[in-house]
């Protein structure tokens, strides 16, 4: 049954044969591990926060640009995973990474300076995991039209259920084996990426696809046309700015969470339960967001889902500092580990439904570029402001103010081009006066024409 054209343009392209199942839920299955390697590791490392201070004796901005770097390394460079996905295959491409990530571990645990870790940890680790992270996420894009949504939300749940796992285990591993033991078996860990390369077969309509550009286009700007094509798209446009504050406000809550708690008076143990339960409640929101979001009365409204989630989270980011008894950072915790679940699995469906799965790949490179920054400035930002101002609030104030600007961003040009599509639908008049359609000003954001 071919899918109805979107109103105000033609729908974007779809990946070439997309199965639908059969060994894509294999490729489900290695993005899944895949994010538990690369996205759970990474918000581990906020477990070593506190070890690190104390060891080095530093204060919260220096120790905060250790996690900042492996973030911000690991999505500024994600655009070199997109080229070398394209141009390799994403199978060898995630497995270089994990060769990489694996060894700046290991590196790590052998550090005399903070200096030494914003080398090993930040750079060479955040490297390894730029090669796997968006060629990983990508392919399920070509397997998937249809469950695009659901199969996503499966395999970004990853990063919950490796943070529920890891944290408390990572918290073990601490207190027996020091920091460095711990940072030392998760290289080992993490070396399971190459496993997960492994898994994501090509298919090979795309092999004959990729084939052909270097067949034809001898030309450098006919070959950056071809990966590139989509990046003055206006609507992408406009998702890049909203990108830019949602990196900020997401960053800081989850290196200062488990700070934050041990300084109201919850012990160790209790305060990596928060990460854990940041984790699963992850699992849900990718899971049933991705679920939800792929019923066909619910498609047209993905981006307004989208909306909300990170509104909702921006809240949830502003309403931290009030709590001080364990209990009710629980809850807090949960509800802002669902909507972090279901936006982060909305992500990449939203890209794809805005550029074609056919720039999928070079596309979520750019995406996770433009994280690269604020990833790298919002941790340190936030530590200096616990550091002069003796609290907290600040910093989840100031990253949930981002949040609520990425919605907003979002929002304001929904409005803007409905109010453009309703006055052409007047077929001249002189007057634009907008009919109250809901629906039509939920399901906003035009699919790439063809």
């Amino acid at each position: 049954m071919k899918e109805q054209k979107p109103k105000g343009g033609k729908r974007a392209p779809e990946g070439p044969n997309a199965p639908e199942g059969g060994w894509g839920w294999m490729v489900v299955a290695g993005c899944f591990l895949a994010t538990i390697c690369i996205r759970a590791v990474t918000r581990c490392v906020s477990m070593f926060f506190v070890e690190f201070q104390m060891h080095f004796e530093k204060d919260y901005s220096t120790t905060a640009w250790i996690h900042s770097l492996i973030d911000s390394t690991t999505m500024l460079c994600a655009p070199l995973g997109s080229f070398l996905g394209n141009r390799l295959s994403c199978r060898v491409t995630v497995m270089l990474g994990g060769l990489l990530s694996s060894a700046g571990l290991v590196l790590s645990s052998f550090a005399s300076s903070v200096e030494f870790l914003y080398i090993s940890l930040g750079v060479i680790t955040g490297l390894g995991f730029a090669l796997s992270f968006t060629p990983a996420i990508a392919i399920v894009g070509k397997y998937f039209v249809e469950r695009k949504a659901l199969a996503y939300g499966i395999a970004l749940s990853g990063s919950g259920i490796g943070t529920f796992l890891l944290a408390p285990a990572v918290q073990l591993l601490i207190e027996h084996y020091s920091w460095r033991g711990a940072l030392l078996i998760l290289g080992g860990i993490v070396s399971n990426l190459c496993v997960c390369g492994a898994l994501m077969r090509p298919l090979e309509d795309m092999e004959v696809q990729k084939t052909k550009p270097s067949s034809r286009c001898q030309n450098f700007c006919l070959k950056t046309r071809e990966y590139f094509g989509f990046i003055l798209i206006p609507s992408f446009l406009i998702l890049s700015v909203s990108f830019l504050f949602l990196a900020y406000g997401c960053s800081s809550p989850v290196v200062y969470l488990v700070p934050y708690a041990l300084s109201v008076g919850v012990d160790h143990q209790h305060a990596a339960f928060l990460m854990s339960t940041f984790g699963v409640s992850g699992i849900v929101g990718n899971i049933t967001f991705g679920w939800i979001t792929d019923r066909k009365c619910l498609k047209k409204y993905r981006m307004a889902c989208y909306m909300v989630a990170i509104a909702m989270e921006g809240l949830c980011c502003m309403f931290f500092p009030f709590l001080h008894s364990f209990s009710l950072l629980v809850l807090l915790s949960s509800l802002y580990g669902y909507f972090d679940g279901a936006y982060v699995a909305l992500m990449p469906v939203v890209t794809s439904d805005t550029v074609g799965s056919s720039y999928l790949t070079s596309a979520l490179g750019v995406v996770y570029f433009l994280h690269g920054i604020p990833y790298l400035l919002s941790p340190p930002i936030g530590g200096w402001l616990v550091d002069q101002t003796g609290t907290y609030m600040t910093t989840f104030f100031l990253s949930g103010a981002s949040f609520m600007l990425s919605s907003s961003v979002l929002a304001a040009a929904v409005f803007f081009r409905y109010v453009l599509k309703m006055c052409e639908r007047t077929n001249g008049k002189k007057q634009c006066t907008p009919p109250v359609n809901v629906s039509d000003f939920l399901s906003f954001f035009p699919k790439r024409k063809k």
